[in-house]
């Protein structure tokens, strides 16, 4: 059974038709006809998806379906053959990923990035954008970005009382716990004020006491103006916390929906269990 719904996600999507490629109501990132192939393979060959703003949505699907190259076209770390991506209103096709995230498409990794010689409070503090201290000749004068390095050492450490980090704030790094590093690197995320926060399998390798309080944090970002997307096979958790779910298989979107329908949609079961289990439906044992 699916959870709480993150916000009123399930109530901005009411009316929407289940199927692949359907227009939404206030979407914030567009996709139209973006192909990837490597060699003879096609990994990724979605025609349109919409991604409707202020809410959570799981991308799944089988392995070797293409979610994490689709994942890595959206953010600007892989480039399409063809196809295009519209972000706020904005075509970023053309943007690398550092300046998608600049725009305020920010991401995570299933294999965390933080930089183990550098404190907690360091790698935070990484994560803000537009520092004006970065630029050599502006860091030759303290008075020019001392206040702006104040206010955003009092923000991390904001987000790691948030993220029940603090404690470890001047602690490196490479000591946390693989959980920890996954919230820290949630955390950091968040420093650069996103309007879409894309997460690649956020609970993978995390254990169950910690996956819990990520996901909580997770519930909460749409109530603060963050879209949620992202990549998850465990199917409780994508039962749990999405409020729409897109389903891959072979490169393409076969189905878009409710958590509750995705489950019955024999194009899912399908590709998930083969096409000789008609009538069963797709639970989280399954799923996996």
């Amino acid at each position: 059974m699916p959870g709480e719904r993150s916000t009123d996600g399930g109530h901005s999507l009411a009316g929407v038709e289940h199927v692949p490629g359907v227009a939404k109501p206030d979407p914030v990132l567009v996709v139209e006809k973006m192909r990837r192939a490597f060699g003879g393979l096609v990994a990724v060959d979605v025609d349109h998806l919409e991604v409707q703003r202020g809410v959570i949505t799981a991308l799944i699907g089988p392995n070797g379906a293409g979610k994490t190259t689709f994942f890595n076209l959206l953010t600007g770390f892989d480039r399409p053959d063809t196809g295009s991506v519209v972000f706020n209103g904005r075509d970023v096709e053309r943007l690398k990923s550092h300046g998608r995230a600049r725009e305020g498409m920010v991401r995570t990794f299933q294999l965390t990035k933080a930089l183990t010689k550098l404190s907690v409070l360091e790698n935070m503090k990484l994560g803000a954008g537009g520092q004006t201290g970065e630029h050599f000749l502006q860091s030759l004068f303290p008075f020019l970005w001392k206040s702006q390095e104040d206010a955003i050492e009092e923000r991390a450490r904001e987000l790691l009382r948030r993220f029940r980090l603090d404690h470890m704030a001047d602690e490196f790094s490479g000591t946390l716990s693989g959980g920890q590093r996954k919230l820290l690197e949630m955390a950091r995320a968040l420093m650069a004020s996103p309007a879409v926060v894309m997460l690649d399998e956020p609970v993978a390798g995390v254990n169950p006491a910690l996956t819990q309080s990520l996901l909580e944090h997770v519930r909460r970002l749409p109530g603060e103006g963050v879209t949620v997307i992202f990549v998850e096979h465990d199917m409780d958790v994508v039962w749990d916390i999405s409020d729409w779910v897109v389903v891959m298989a072979e490169g393409a979107v076969i189905a878009e929906g409710y958590p509750e329908s995705i489950g019955k949609n024999q194009a899912v079961i399908d590709a998930y269990l083969g096409s000789d289990h008609d009538g069963d439906e797709l639970d989280e044992g399954s799923a996996r």
